[in-house]
This record gives structure tokens, sequence and C-alpha cells, in this order.
């Protein structure tokens, strides 16, 4: 009988793939496997030779590039000098998560299935690519190739006779102990600072950031409320293209209402807000995350680190449906958790996002029977949430800006979705300070003077605020060079920057163009006013050398652009529609048109 283990290895910016290894991990328990979760660069990949079932789960981020805790792994796969039989004896599976509104749709999944094959690696079943642009979400595809996953792993690996799946009626054990230490008034030795290693390696560019402002720059009336928020910053270095990490709190209504729901728990074992918490690894698999190895308070766990805003996944309904005892709410549970179930679901969670706290509000029964421990399972921790950095390291010396829309938003709910990370920016003050670390962004952007196109409707325009100051300091801005693209709704309410941009124009630093799409009868995007500067534009896209950049909202704007530049190729080239496509496929792959787009 062979050895019934494997190894779940992920590669995670944000923490989806994370949390998908590790219900993979959770599942597996229940067909009497023994795997391991470890993010690539934990794991010696020297040692990958040796295994013989490896199940990746990895995400794409920017212009196609791997997640931080995964480049050292790749590195090391792509060396030139491995065999092409180093991994014959490896069976794999590779789990993609993308977004197909960027051009390198999970490309790096793609590519890690080829590297793999490549190196003699024997796939068991088809490459999963996920798509956060599905009408479902990215589960649409997850829940299927996790199912099949079974079936393929239950006919290589059978179980043994007599022995069946753990019940799936029965409670699953939790990840970890959590012990109670003390429920007096005591703080948490965690400091703010430390709260920067939640995936376990601090961020070397890191710092405690001070407001200095935080300005309204949209008019009163109008309906989106978007920030310019000015943060001094001291030994942190970033450059233009790069992007500032946030960790958010939840609101403190958000807090206060958990805390009310405790008091009604019938497992509560005295839970108040200074309760101090000890988490404890029980399984060598599951390590406890950085964030938690040392003794915690409720109250910073329900600030900080369970993210109260989020949308639950399918995962948490059956875990609340082993909880309650009320059969009314079991049968509503299992049928959300359910794969008939899955239309509905969305329909009452996801559709409206109904954040896990109205989840738990809505079945009562299970959450007044919650025990201490499983709190760590239906509370996902805070992802961290990229912002572009839309100052100029050069220009605005030791600051570091941000151009935030204020996420507010009604469903049929009665309450207004508010955006977590975005309003908790929205309510600092000069008084406030957070911790704020860099990364390197999607966009790179060249060094000497070339040709550049950038289209920035909206907050899009943020990293090219950061680029044209970059290059006015450098004495290298100069509008037959920068040609900038913006677009909004009204002249008179949300035209960022627009003093500044005018001065720019002014002074001969760029070329810039707007599209107010609702100050006319008719609507303007960016899209026609590149179309309507045919003449100035080709004289750049005739070039060899031309770099585009596009950044904004993933809905329709970045293939509207692309497909007004290529038009004009189109018409002043002569070129066919299919020859032009394949221009612009080859300056995505050189690098000179570049995405940065979210939804």
């Amino acid at each position: 009988m062979q050895e019934r283990k494997f190894l779940i290895l992920y590669g995670s910016q944000t923490g989806t793939a994370q949390e998908i290894a590790e219900k993979i991990w959770r599942e597996a328990k229940c067909y009497h496997f023994n795997a391991r979760v470890r993010a690539m660069d934990e794991y010696p990949i020297t040692e990958l030779l040796f295994e013989r079932l490896v199940i990746f789960v990895c995400s794409t981020t920017g212009q196609g590039d791997q997640p931080d805790n995964m480049k050292k792994f790749w590195k090391f796969l792509l060396r030139k000098n491995l065999p092409s039989n180093s991994l014959q004896n490896v069976k794999f599976g590779v789990l993609g998560l993308g977004d197909s509104s960027y051009v390198k749709f999970n490309h790096v999944g793609k590519k890690l299935y080829r590297r793999l094959l490549n190196l003699g690696g024997q796939p068991i079943c088809d490459l999963g690519l996920a798509d956060d642009q599905h009408d479902l979400g990215a589960d649409a595809l997850i829940d299927p190739w996790i199912n099949s996953l079974w079936n393929i792993l239950l006919k290589i690996f059978p179980l043994e006779p007599g022995v069946q799946p753990v019940d799936t009626t029965s409670l699953l054990p939790a990840r970890w102990d959590v012990n109670i230490i003390s429920s007096e008034s005591t703080e948490s030795s965690k400091s703010i600072v430390e709260f920067l290693k939640w995936e376990n390696t601090a961020p070397e560019n890191s710092c405690i950031a001070s407001v200095i402002s935080n300005e309204r720059i949209t008019s009163a009336n109008h309906f989106q409320d978007v920030r310019l928020l000015k943060l001094r910053i001291k030994d942190i270095s970033y450059k233009p293209g790069d992007v500032a990490v946030i960790r958010p709190n939840n609101r403190p209504t958000a807090v206060t209402q958990l805390f009310n729901m405790l008091s009604e728990n019938v497992c509560k074992q005295h839970l108040v807000r200074d309760t101090l918490l000890q988490v404890v690894q029980k399984d060598e698999d599951m390590p406890v995350p950085f964030a938690l190895q040392q003794p915690i308070t409720l109250e910073k766990c329900a600030t900080e680190y369970w993210d109260l805003n989020a949308v639950p996944r399918r995962f948490v309904f059956q875990l609340l449906s082993k909880l309650t005892p009320s059969d009314m709410e079991r049968e509503k549970l299992e049928e959300f958790s359910s794969a008939a179930g899955q239309e509905d679901l969305y329909n009452y969670c996801n559709r409206p996002r109904r954040n896990v706290l109205e989840v738990l509000s809505d079945f009562p029964f299970a959450s007044a029977n919650i025990p201490l421990e499983y709190l760590f399972e239906i509370f996902q921790p805070i992802r961290p949430r990229l912002f572009s950095i839309a100052s100029s390291p050069k220009f605005h010396k030791e600051e570091l800006h941000l151009l935030i829309a204020v996420v507010s938003y009604k469903t049929k709910l009665m309450a207004p979705r508010l955006g977590l990370c975005s309003n908790y920016l929205a309510s600092l003050n000069h008084a406030n300070s957070l911790p704020v670390s860099v990364r390197t962004g999607s966009f790179s952007f060249p060094q000497k003077s070339l040709p550049i196109i950038m289209v920035g409707p909206g907050t899009g325009i943020a990293p090219f605020r950061s680029f044209v100051w970059d290059k006015t300091v450098e004495g290298e801005a100069n509008s037959e060079y920068l040609h900038l693209f913006f677009g909004c709704r009204n002249k008179e309410a949300d035209f960022h920057c627009r003093s500044e941009w005018e001065r720019l124009q002014s002074e001969g630093k760029i070329s810039f163009y707007t599209a107010f799409s609702r100050d006319q009868s008719h609507k303007v995007y960016v899209q026609h006013i590149i179309e309507k500067e045919e003449v100035n534009l080709w004289k750049l896209l005739s070039r060899k050398d031309v770099h585009i950049y596009v950044a904004g909202n993933a809905n329709n704007m970045p293939n509207s652009v692309r497909e007004a530049f290529k038009n004009i190729y189109c018409k002043k080239s002569g070129l066919t529609n299919d020859e032009c496509e394949g221009i612009f496929e080859k300056l995505e792959l050189l690098g000179q048109y570049q995405t940065e787009t979210w939804a």
C-alpha cells in the first residue's frame, strides 16, 4: 500500500492562495491523507526531488509576476543546469489564481505547469486556471477543481478496506488550540511594529508613517469621496511604479458588534476584550502564523487580525452547519454548503456582499455555539491592501502619497457596503500613525527618456503622478515624450490634482489630454480621446521604443483603450488587424505595454 501523503506548496501575494492551500490541507484530513502546507520560499527546494506528490497553488501578480513568497523557489526551478528528468518521480497538480482583465492571465500558473513538465514531472490532473472575473468569482473553478483532485487521489491512493472518509456531518478539529492565559486588563506584548510581520518575515522597506494631511479632493456634492492621503515617512525608499502595502484595522462599530455577539456565546469562557490568548500549534503540518505566536488580546485579534468585513467562504457555512443546534438553521447552512446550493449562496452572500458578522447574525443559534478555537477558522485574517504610490520620492521628499477612492455603495441590504481599507484610511487624521511597507509594483518605468503614453482615468492617475514629478525633478519631463490621458465624470467634480496637471502642461512638461464623460450629452471616455489624437499618437506608436502604461478600473476600460491604440496603428500603418494584434502582443511581452487594473 502506497504511503498516503503529499505536499501542498503555495505562492500567495495577498493570502488567497494560502487560504486555498489550507482548505486542501483541511479536506485531506477527511480522506486520511498526511499533508503538509508550506509557502514555496519556506520549503527547502532541494527536497522536491524526493517528493512523490505535490499540489501547487499560486497566484499571478502585476504583469505576470510571481508572488513575493515564491520568487526564490521559482528562480531555483528555472536554473538551466537542472536535468530534464529531475522531477521524473514527482506527480503534481497546479491550481493557478488569476484575473482575466490582465493580459498575462494566470501567467505564473501556466509557466509553473510547463516548467514542471520540462523537468519530468507527471501531472495527475488538468491545469486549473481560476478567474476573479468569472460571474461567480474564482470559486467557480476552484471548488470543482478540488473536488476532481480528490476523485483522482482516491483512485491513486485508495483507502484501506473498511476505512471510510471522515463523516461530513461531524465537526473537523480546529487547526490550532487556543488557551486563555488571563482575562485581566492587560495589553498584549506585541507592538504595532511587530504586526508588520504578518507573513513570517518583516518587510525590509517598512516604517511607522504619520499622517500629514487627509484631504477630500472631489467636490462635496460628488457621489465619490476620493482622498489624497499624505504620509510622513523615514528610512523607507520607493520609486515610481511601486505600491504601498497597508493592513487596515476593523471599524470600532464592527468590533463592538463582535463582542456583543460573543457575550451571547454559550462557549464564551468569560471572553472579554482584555482576554489574553495563546494560540498553540498542535500539528507540525500547520504552523501558527507569526502574528499569533505571541500572546494576543481578544480585542487586538478583533481589531487588527480578523477581517470582520470579509464575505465568508463556503467553508464557514459548512462549519456553522456542524455547530448549530437548530434544525432549521442546519438545513439552510447545509444547502449553502452543497454543490447544488452554490447559486443560492452567491445570491445570499457574494452578490450583496454580506459580511461574516451579518452572516453570524442571521444564524444566531450557530454563532452562540462557536468554541473559542473555531473563531480562528470562521474569521479569516485581514489581508494587505496594495495602493499605487502617487508621490515622487524626489519631489515629495520623505513623503508618501496615496490616492484613495473611498468604497461605499448600496446593495439590497439595508446597511451600505463599506470598503474596509479605504474607509479606515479615510478616518485617519494628523494625530494618527500607521504601519506602511513598500513593494515593487506592476509598472516598471524606463530609466532613460523614451516616448511614453500613460492612460490613467480616475485614481489610475496615481502612479503617473509619481513618475511625471520624478521626471520633472530630473529635468527630463517634456511634452514631446510624455503624453498623459486622464478621464473622470466632471471637470469641476473629480478632476484629481487638476492644478498640478495644468501647471505641468503650461510649462511644457507633459502633453495632457482629458475626457469628462458626463459634461456633455454624450459620454466621452479616454479611448475616444485617444482615437481623436491619432495624428499626435502615431508619431509615438510608430517608434520601436514607445512605452504604453494603462491603469484603472478593470471593467471595460483596459480593453477599450488597447483597441483604440490598435485601431490607430491599423489605420496609419496599413497593416491588417491580425498583423497589428501581433505587434501589440510583442509590446506586451517586451514590457512596452503594461497594465495595472483592479476590479
